[in-house]
């Protein structure tokens, strides 16, 4: 189970205070996966199939479904990147064993970031075609990446301070998986910079971060939940 209680010497939780707990940690996973399923679903409306008038200006089919590669590109980047975050937000309720209303709100304002992103991902795809709006483009894109991974960084870090987590939870452990969350609001500070001196190396720095996060070892140290 992603949310788990393991009693100490000086907390003693009864069978009803601990599944009390577990249900409330369940239900505030449960309403986040709803947002991120909503939210990935729509990077995928944005991905429209060329009109007839199009495919007749670009001369068919084929050359009309080319022409739409950045929002290939950028549908691409966000759903793996937005997958990552939900992986990540996953396996960190392995570690987090109760809520108070302040984590909750701390929550929902990441969601909201979430849920804001096939925004600026139409607005990347709209104009990455558009020399004179591309860097703007890319520093919206990147900007809103940046104000999510620190609401992430924002969520972990309460968590820890309010005493949220697991007692299980090494603090050796605990402390390496804070330090590989911070990379993720320096590099997206990296490429909201790039984007106003080249878009390729910003939109190359979303695709190292999300290729890191994607591989990293840390994810069979996020599972390694005890079972109780």
């Amino acid at each position: 189970m992603s949310s788990t209680i393991v009693p100490t010497d000086t907390q003693v939780a009864s069978p009803a205070s601990a599944d009390a707990q577990r249900s409330e940690t369940v239900r505030v996973e449960a309403f986040s996966d709803g947002v991120f399923a909503i939210a990935i679903t729509l990077l995928i409306i944005e991905v429209r199939v060329p009109p007839p008038d199009a495919v007749h200006g670009a001369g068919g089919l084929w050359r009309a479904l080319v022409a739409l590669w950045p929002s290939y590109l950028a549908y691409a980047i966000s759903f793996l990147t937005i997958g990552i975050m939900w992986i990540n937000h996953h396996n960190i309720f392995n570690f987090i064993a109760r809520s108070d209303h302040r984590f909750m709100i701390l929550n929902v304002l990441y969601l909201m970031c979430i849920a804001f992103m096939p925004f600026p991902t139409a607005v990347l795809a709209e104009n990455l075609p558009e020399a004179a709006e591309r860097s703007a483009a890319a520093a919206f894109y990147s900007g809103a990446f940046l104000a999510t991974a620190v609401a992430y960084n924002r969520l972990w870090w309460y968590a820890r301070r309010a005493d949220l987590l697991a007692s299980w939870a090494d603090a050796r452990l605990v402390g390496a998986i804070t330090g590989r969350f911070a990379l993720a609001p320096a590099a997206y500070l990296v490429a909201f910079a790039l984007a106003f001196v080249s878009v390729p190396a910003c939109l190359a720095v979303h695709g190292l971060l999300a290729a890191f996060f994607m591989v990293s070892p840390r994810e069979s140290a996020l599972q390694a939940a005890p079972s109780v």
